[in-house]
């Protein structure tokens, strides 16, 4: 065994998790556990032989204000540590394998409706109204309004992840085949289609960075940066509480996506491939909320019932 101290040891973790190209939201999250969280619950600089399974126990049992997905999150990169360390022979055991994952809950999926759609969209070019002492009610012109409408159409076409999102570049774009190169989470990389009219809006917005070259990102700030998921989030926030639709994020644009999806008659496994789920467990919770609207159109509709026959 090679006797590191944890700190030492995360500067090879590291350099090995940059060679293995993990995505920058894998290595953000890992570095938030292993350089953050839980070295200030340690309190000290340990070997890391010294680092036993009740110091996972009690650091994810001392965790009581995240969610149980974040503390998953913790757990999941305190394995991925460990099991560097066993194969670069800096551990003799694995101890985060004795402690069990918390299980995260299921939360409900609660889509846009198409009104929250509509009303987003119609927010983005006006402020809200606002007034001053002795001054009418008024309004100002937002920037942006393009930009803002294909991302808001591009999430909802697609079912892409935010990160997805925020990398594709300019030379991702397949104006012809009306499809975009992905490469996502786990490394996976596929062709994602979308619509005419996304097409259409990501065209108006594009018309006004014609000097944009193809390696550039799709999507921009308004310094030229391109986004990452927190921005990304502000600004869905911020159209959201614009428009007074709450709990506004990319994912539920992804869980609109799937269930419009199925209930326009899409083919269940072309939305798993589509979503890439790695099982059809995600695509059966959506067929659900798909079969309790076809089941509670029924109750409406049914002859017998409203023949009273």
């Amino acid at each position: 065994m090679i006797p590191l101290r944890y700190s030492q040891a995360l500067q090879g973790f590291f350099l090995s998790a940059q060679s293995r190209k993990l995505s920058h939201h894998t290595i953000e999250d890992y570095e938030n556990t292993l350089l953050k969280k839980f070295p200030d619950f340690l309190g000290q600089d340990l070997l890391v032989e010294e680092i036993t399974s009740h110091h996972i126990e009690e650091f994810l049992a001392a965790q009581t204000t995240v969610s149980k997905k974040t503390a998953l999150n913790y757990h999941v990169g305190l394995s991925a540590f460990w099991t560097w360390a066993m194969r670069e022979k800096i551990a003799r055991e694995h101890v985060v394998h004795a402690v069990p994952a918390p299980k995260p809950e299921h939360r409900d999926i609660v889509p846009y409706t198409e009104q929250d759609i509509r009303t987003m969209l119609n927010s983005l070019e006006r402020s809200k109204r606002y007034s001053r002492p002795g001054k009418r009610m008024s309004d100002n012109a937002l920037r942006n309004t393009e930009r803002n409408r294909a991302i808001i159409l591009l999430l909802l076409d697609t079912g892409i992840r935010n990160e997805e999102l925020c990398n594709i570049k300019l030379h991702d774009l397949d104006k012809r085949n009306q499809r975009i190169y992905i490469f996502g989470k786990g490394s996976k990389e596929r062709h994602v289609p979308f619509s005419a009219r996304t097409h259409q809006a990501i065209w108006r917005y594009l018309t006004l960075r014609s000097e944009a070259n193809l390696n550039e990102p799709l999507f921009v700030l308004e310094n030229g940066r391109p986004f990452n998921r927190h921005r990304l989030l502000d600004l869905l926030q911020t159209i959201g509480n614009r428009a007074g639709v709450t709990d506004v994020t990319a994912h539920r644009f992804r869980h609109a996506c799937a269930i419009e999806y199925l209930r326009n008659g899409g083919d269940p496994y072309a939305l798993q491939r589509l979503l890439v789920h790695s099982t059809l467990d995600m695509v059966k919770r959506y067929l659900a909320i798909v079969q309790a609207d076809i089941e509670k159109a029924h109750r409406r509709a049914s002859p017998v019932d409203n023949w009273a026959l």
